[in-house]
């Protein structure tokens, strides 16, 4: 028999599970959690959740599951993961082609001054510091990043805005968010003078629609950000407004 503190490991770290079957793991990661083991030494998404479908499902020795997409240790929200090693490599071809399309919400410190647009910029990564910045086209390395934001609600001088990714680079939409002068509320990184000690970033992966690795049927995962501070300083309507937005949007 084993133990509750075995048994809900996952849970205990705060992963809830949006749709499981034989093939994938749709699942809410939660904040300051690493997606995998890093340098740290700290728990990981992959460990968790391997020793979750463990105990869950009787597996013996080891249980595969493959990591799709990755999300910013700071950041919460929807995650993919697959079961089996033929998903997953549908799954990363999916990846490849932009099949899946990602959504995030996030809140800014400052109001974009187009309510509504695309930002297209070339990002650099420094591998030694783990920063990016945004860079000429053409610079050796440079990766065009794109995206689309719509606001959704503003107050007093910040904003709740929706992203839909049509790249995945490293920090992108905190780094886009910042090249427009609207950093992420709690961006140690990218918005630091904004930023107050031991704020959390208001990155949130709301939305994953994907074509089933096996079915091919369209699949849809949606997490709404926490009910906790900045995302409740909107109104009732905006969250709503989100909602509409995450069941109904394209």
């Amino acid at each position: 028999m084993h133990t509750p503190d075995e048994r809900s490991s996952a849970a205990l770290s705060g992963i809830s599970v949006l749709l499981e079957d034989n093939h994938l793991l749709g699942v809410v990661k939660p904040v300051n959690i690493p997606v995998q083991e890093d340098a740290s030494g700290d728990a990981d998404m992959l460990t968790l959740l391997k020793n979750d479908l463990k105990i869950r499902h009787d597996k013996p020795g080891n249980v595969f599951l493959g990591l799709v997409h990755r999300l910013d240790r700071p950041v919460g929200g929807a995650m993919i993961f697959a079961k089996t090693s033929k998903a997953a490599s549908r799954l990363s071809d999916s990846v490849r082609t932009h099949s899946i399309r990602k959504t995030y919400v996030a809140v800014t410190n400052g109001i974009p001054r187009e309510r509504e647009g695309r930002l297209v910029h070339h990002l650099l990564k420094n591998e030694r510091t783990n920063t990016v910045t945004t860079v000429r086209k053409g610079t050796p390395g440079a990766k065009e990043a794109i995206l689309d934001y719509k606001v959704l609600a503003e107050d007093g001088n910040r904003a709740l805005v929706h992203v839909e990714l049509h790249t995945g680079r490293s920090h992108q939409i905190r780094v886009q968010m910042s090249s427009i002068g609207c950093p992420l509320y709690g961006d140690q990184k990218y918005g630091a003078a904004l930023t107050k000690p031991g704020e959390q970033i208001a990155l949130w992966s709301v939305r994953l629609r994907f074509p089933h690795p096996v079915t091919k049927e369209s699949t849809l995962l949606i997490s709404l950000p926490p009910e906790t501070a900045p995302w409740t300083q909107f109104s009732d309507n905006a969250y709503k407004l989100l909602q509409n937005e995450l069941e109904y949007g394209e």
